[in-house]
């Protein structure tokens, strides 16, 4: 068999401004995924290390690491990540990137929470036992962009399932994390030049924007609206319609009519 790859390449054209992936069939039955680069394609596999190897018998480097530092606390040592080490964690990583890159393009978003959560974990462990500093702020520059993306992944699983209040939730952990990012390196002043934080800030505003409210969200806004307005009778009688609305007793005709315009609109006028 030929081993020049002219032929799987044939009709899948290079396209710079794109990002060009697609899934295929394995030779062990196994589905690849497959990233058209310049000179070729990127295939990886869809669990374990992108490229199939087993370090010393641990699904990756990252496990191997973790595993000696658990036997140097087991033994009581000293644990260090040496810059050789770092060199192979990071080559690692990258590994992962494509492919979670390359899953969120394909709507896999399972897999690019699982990938995300991985690369996050490396940071972490490297942030704590790298020997040089300057390896640690090497991979953890990564943190708000990966944050991001897993962030991204999680709240688009939701909105697949119409779960707007689940998408904001996945959301708001994500600018949590890059906040606490920027906090821990004492740039929360900077918030507004993070893209990744303002990205999600954005996001979610639109997300917030297009939810369905049902009647009861709506009358609790309105309580919220007619409380800081000190509009008190008005306030009363939003608590009332809420109280009956959730003991099962549905509100009187009347009452949601009153309810669908906010305090102190035009429809209080007419």
């Amino acid at each position: 068999m030929s081993e020049d790859i002219s032929a799987a390449l044939a009709g899948w054209d290079f396209h710079a401004d794109d990002l060009q992936v697609r899934m295929v069939a394995g030779l062990d039955g196994r589905e690849k995924i497959q990233m058209r680069i310049d000179l070729g394609v990127l295939q990886m596999e869809c669990d374990g290390r992108p490229d199939g190897l087993r370090p010393d018998g641990f699904e990756s480097y990252l496990d191997r690491g973790e595993a000696r530092f658990s036997e140097a606390v087991q033994a009581g040592d000293d644990y260090a990540i040496e810059p050789e080490e770092c060199a192979l964690l990071m080559r690692e990583g990258l590994q992962y990137y494509h492919r979670y890159l390359s899953a969120f393009h394909l709507q896999l978003y399972d897999m690019v929470a699982r990938d995300t959560e991985r690369n996050l974990r490396l940071f972490a462990f490297v942030s704590r036992h790298a020997a040089r500093r300057r390896d640690k702020i090497q991979f953890d520059q990564y943190r708000p962009y990966v944050a991001m993306m897993r962030s991204r992944a999680l709240a688009l699983k939701e909105l697949a399932r119409d779960d707007h209040s689940g998408a904001l939730e996945k959301i708001d952990e994500g600018i949590r994390l890059i906040r606490e990012f920027l906090e821990e390196y004492h740039q929360d002043e900077r918030e507004t030049d993070c893209s990744e934080l303002n990205f999600l800030l954005r996001w979610r505003r639109d997300v917030q924007r297009d939810r369905p409210t049902g009647l009861l969200e709506r009358l609790e806004e309105q309580l919220e609206l007619a409380v800081a307005l000190e509009i008190y009778e008005e306030a009363a009688r939003l608590r009332d319609q809420i109280r009956r609305l959730k003991s099962g007793d549905a509100p009187r005709g009347s009452d949601v009519g009153v309810a669908s315009s906010p305090p102190g609109s035009a429809a209080d006028d007419q």
